[in-house]
C-alpha cells in the first residue's frame, strides 16, 4: 500500500508540473540547457540594481528575479547601489540618479510615456545594461521585453532598444456575463468570480494581469457588449474596484460596458433619452460615483441599437447624441467612450455589408474628442476571411478603433488550430487608398493617416477558466499575437509565431521551423475548408458551429446563409459590384475599381463581391466549380499535413501538451472533412456538375448533414 501511495504521489507531482506548463502561457522561463548561451547571460547579469519603490517597481523586480532564476539557474544579488560592472539597472526616469538621467537624456527626449529603453551603457568605464522609461509601467514593459530576449536566446551584448506602442488603447473585450457564462467563449467559464469578489482575489487575476502586461495590453472591458445594467450598481462596482486594484500595478485600466437603458433599469427613470436632462444628470452622477472608487477607470464600451440592444434611436436620436452624452459624463475624469459601429437592421436587407458605413460615415467629425468608434475588421462579422471594413480611412475627422475577434466564433471554436495573427496582419496591411497608395488600415487606426490623437485596437477575448486559459494550447498564440500587434500593427505574423513558439515550447530549430510554418498556413487551411474564394457566413445559425449553407427559413433575411452565397443554377456569390448592391462604392475609387472588375478582383474575395458562373475560368485555368472543390480538398489536406508536422514534434514537447494538440487536430481533421462534404454536396445541386478527379467522395448524404443538430454547442 505504501508503494502505491508513493507512485500516486509521484503521479500527482508529475501531473501538477505538466499542468503548470499549460497554465504558464508564454511566460515559461524554462532553464536554458545550452551552457554557452547561459554563460553569456550570466556574465552580463552579475547583479541587479533597482531604483524605485512603487508597487509596480516591486512587481517588476520580482518578475525579473523569477525569470532569471528559472532560466539561468542562479539568483543575482539585488542592490540599491551600483557596484562593479555587468549590472542590470532598473528604474524609471524619476527614480534614476542624476548621472544615469544625464546619460539617457537623448533617449528620454525621443520616447513617449509608455515607451521603454533597454541599453548597454558605460558608467565610469564599466559596462552596464539599463532598462528604463518615463514611468514604472514603461519599465515593466521593458523588463518583459528583456526577459523575452533571453527566452528566445537573443544576444544581450550590445543593446540599444527604444520601443514605443503605436496605439493608445490596447484592450481586451471580455464578452463575459454576470452568471459567469461567456458569449462566444470556448475556454470554460468567466475568470471573474463575482460571487467571491471583492474579498477573494484569485491568483488567476494576478497572472492574467502579468500575461497582459508582458505583451503591452493596457485595458480590459470586464463585461459583455450585450450589457447588463447591474454591473453599474454599488453591489458590483465594489467588485470591479477590487479587480481594478489588482490590475493597476500592471498598467491595466478597467472599462465596463454601459447598457443604454440603465437609467430606467437601475435608476428609476422613465426614459433613457440622451437629450433628457434627468438622464444626462444620471450618467454624470454615475460616472462620478465610479471614478470616486476607481480614479483611473478607463470609460465605457457601448453596443447600441444593434441586435436588440437599446440605444439612442429608441428615442428618435442618433449615435452621435448617445455617444456624446456619455462622453460628457466621463470627460472631466479623462474617460473614453468606445462606441461600436456593429449595426445592421432587418429593415434594410439590400446588403448587410453596407449598413455600418451608411449609418456612421455621415457622422464624421461630429463626435466629441473622447469618443472613438470601434469597427470590426470586416463589414459582416468576424468571418474566416473578409475584405477590410470600408469605414477604415473613410472618417478622417473621427478616430476609429479596430475590433478583432480573438475567440474563434466562426473558425472552429477552441478545437481548431488557427493562427489568427495571419488574419490580423492581412487586414492591417490592406490598402484603403483613402489618401493614395499606401494608406493602409494600420495607418488609419494608429493615427498616422489623419493625425488622430486617440487611437486603439480591441480584441474580443478567448480567455476562460480552463487550466490553459484558452481551451486550445495554440489559441494562446492568438492572445499573445493580438497583444504584439496592438503594440505594433506593423509586425509580421511569422515573427510573432517564432517568438511565441520559443517562449512557450522550445528554441530547437528542428521544432521551430516546421511548426512555425504549420501555424502560418493554418488560417488559410480554415478558409479553404470552410469559406474559400470569398464565400462567407455559411456556418450553421445561432451557434455558428459547422456548415449550414442550406439554412433559409429564419425570420430575418440576413440571418440566413442562403442570403450570403446566393447559389443558383447560374452561379454563386453575392454581387456587390456596381451592377449589384454597389457596396464597392463605399471604398476609395482605386479599391472600388479593383473589387468591381471581375478580372482584377482578388480571387480570395471573388464571391464576396461577385455572383460568378460555375463555368467561369479562374487564373489557374480551372472552372469556378472545380476550383471551389479543389479548395475544399486542399483545406482537408492541409489539416492532414498539420497532423503530420505535429506528430514529428513529440520529442520537443511535454507529453500532456503534445497529446492534447494531437487529439484536437484529429477533431479538426474530421470537421474539415465534414465542411468539405456538406458544402460540396449542397452546392453541387446548383452546379449540376460532377466532382473533379482528386476530390474525396463524401461518405454521407446531404440529408444526413442537414439533419445534424447541436442544441448545446458552446458559446451561445
Amino acid at each position: 500500500m505504501t508503494s502505491l501511495k508513493f507512485v500516486f504521489l509521484l503521479f500527482l507531482i508529475s501531473f501538477s508540473a505538466l499542468a503548470q506548463k499549460d497554465y504558464k502561457l508564454w511566460l515559461q522561463y524554462d532553464k536554458i540547457a545550452n551552457d554557452i548561451i547561459s554563460s553569456e547571460y550570466k556574465n552580463n547579469i552579475q547583479g541587479i540594481v533597482s531604483f524605485g519603490n512603487s508597487e509596480t517597481s516591486k512587481i517588476t523586480i520580482k518578475e525579473l528575479e523569477n525569470g532569471i532564476v528559472n532560466m539561468l539557474g542562479s539568483k543575482p544579488e539585488i542592490n540599491s547601489e551600483i557596484n562593479g560592472e555587468n549590472n542590470l539597472i532598473i528604474g524609471s526616469h524619476t527614480s534614476l540618479n542624476s548621472e544615469l538621467r544625464k546619460i539617457l537624456k537623448t533617449d528620454f527626449d525621443k520616447i513617449t510615456n509608455e515607451s521603454f529603453i533597454i541599453k548597454t551603457i558605460n558608467l565610469k568605464n564599466k559596462k552596464q545594461i539599463i532598462i528604463s522609461g518615463k514611468n514604472d509601467i514603461a519599465v515593466l514593459y521593458g523588463v518583459f521585453n528583456f526577459l523575452r530576449l533571453i527566452q528566445t536566446h537573443k544576444s544581450i551584448q550590445n543593446l540599444n532598444i527604444a520601443d514605443s506602442p503605436k496605439t493608445n488603447i490596447r484592450i481586451l473585450n471580455h464578452w463575459d456575463n454576470l452568471d459567469r457564462t461567456v458569449e462566444r467563449g470556448y475556454a470554460g467559464f468567466s475568470l471573474w468570480n463575482w460571487q467571491k469578489l471583492p474579498d477573494f482575489i484569485d491568483e488567476r487575476y494576478i497572472d492574467y494581469a502579468r500575461a497582459n502586461a508582458s505583451i503591452g495590453i493596457n485595458g480590459t472591458v470586464l463585461t459583455n457588449v450585450n450589457a447588463n445594467a447591474l454591473i453599474l450598481t454599488p453591489q458590483y462596482l465594489e467588485k470591479v474596484e477590487a479587480l481594478a486594484n489588482v490590475f493597476r500595478p500592471y498598467g491595466i485600466k478597467v472599462y465596463l460596458t454601459a447598457r443604454f437603458s440603465a437609467p430606467i433599469e437601475i435608476g428609476n427613470l422613465k426614459t433613457a433619452d440622451p437629450k433628457d436632462t434627468q438622464v444626462i444628470k444620471w450618467w454624470k452622477d454615475k460616472a462620478a460615483e465610479i471614478y470616486k472608487r476607481i480614479p483611473d477607470f478607463g470609460g465605457f464600451l457601448v453596443k447600441a441599437n444593434s441586435e436588440g440592444q437599446p440605444g439612442p434611436q429608441n428615442y428618435g436620436r442618433d449615435h452621435v447624441d448617445g455617444a456624446n452624452m456619455l462622453a460628457d459624463a466621463v470627460a472631466p475624469f479623462g474617460g473614453v467612450i468606445m462606441w461600436r459601429a456593429f449595426v445592421y437592421s432587418e429593415h434594410d436587407a439590400n446588403d448587410r455589408a453596407k449598413q455600418a458605413y451608411a449609418e456612421f460615415q455621415p457622422y464624421d467629425g461630429k463626435f466629441k474628442d473622447n469618443v472613438i468608434v470601434q469597427v470590426k475588421n470586416g463589414a459582416i462579422d468576424f468571418q474566416p476571411r473578409e475584405p477590410f471594413h470600408p469605414l477604415f480611412g473613410a472618417m478622417p475627422k473621427t478616430p476609429l478603433m479596430m475590433e478583432f475577434q480573438i475567440t474563434q466564433e466562426y473558425l472552429g471554436f477552441s478545437t481548431h488550430l488557427v493562427f489568427l495573427p495571419k488574419l490580423f496582419q492581412e487586414v492591417l496591411e490592406s490598402d484603403t487608398y483613402q489618401k493614395g497608395k499606401g494608406s493602409t488600415v494600420a495607418k488609419a487606426i494608429d493615427g498616422t493617416l489623419y493625425q488622430n490623437k486617440l487611437t486603439g485596437i480591441a480584441g474580443v477575448s478567448n480567455i476562460g477558466n480552463d487550466l490553459n486559459w484558452t481551451g486550445h494550447p495554440f489559441a494562446q498564440a492568438n492572445w499573445y499575437g493580438f497583444g504584439r500587434l496592438a503594440w505594433n500593427p506593423y509586425l509580421d505574423a511569422e515573427t510573432i509565431a517564432d517568438e511565441w513558439l520559443r517562449c512557450t515550447f522550445s528554441n530547437n530549430e528542428n521544432f521551430i521551423k516546421p511548426v512555425k510554418n504549420m501555424m502560418i498556413e493554418s488560417r488559410e487551411a480554415v478558409v479553404n475548408y470552410m469559406t474559400p474564394l470569398g464565400l462567407h457566413h455559411i456556418m450553421d445559425t445561432g451557434h455558428h458551429y459547422g456548415p449550414g449553407p442550406w439554412v433559409s427559413d429564419l425570420s430575418r433575411p440576413e440571418w440566413n446563409p442562403t442570403y450570403y452565397h446566393k447559389a443558383d443554377k447560374n452561379g454563386i456569390g453575392f454581387d456587390r459590384s456596381k451592377s449589384g448592391t454597389n457596396a464597392v462604392s463605399q471604398y476609395a475609387p482605386e479599391a472600388a475599381n479593383l473589387f468591381d472588375n471581375l478580372e482584377t478582383c482578388p480571387e480570395k474575395d471573388l464571391l464576396w463581391f461577385h455572383h460568378v458562373s460555375w463555368d467561369y475560368k479562374l487564373k489557374n485555368g480551372q472552372t469556378l466549380w472545380n476550383s471551389l472543390a479543389f479548395k475544399y480538398q486542399e483545406g482537408v489536406d492541409q489539416v492532414a499535413e498539420m497532423q503530420n508536422v505535429w506528430n514529428k514534434s513529440e520529442k520537443y514537447v511535454d507529453s500532456e501538451r503534445f497529446n492534447e494538440v494531437k487529439m484536437l487536430l484529429e477533431i479538426q481533421q474530421k470537421e474539415a472533412k465534414w465542411w468539405r462534404d456538406a458544402c460540396l454536396l449542397y452546392f453541387q445541386q446548383f452546379s449540376g456538375k460532377e466532382l473533379p478527379a482528386g476530390i474525396e467522395k463524401p461518405t454521407q448524404t446531404l440529408e444526413y448533414f442537414k439533419s445534424l443538430k447541436f442544441p448545446f454547442a458552446p458559446g451561445n
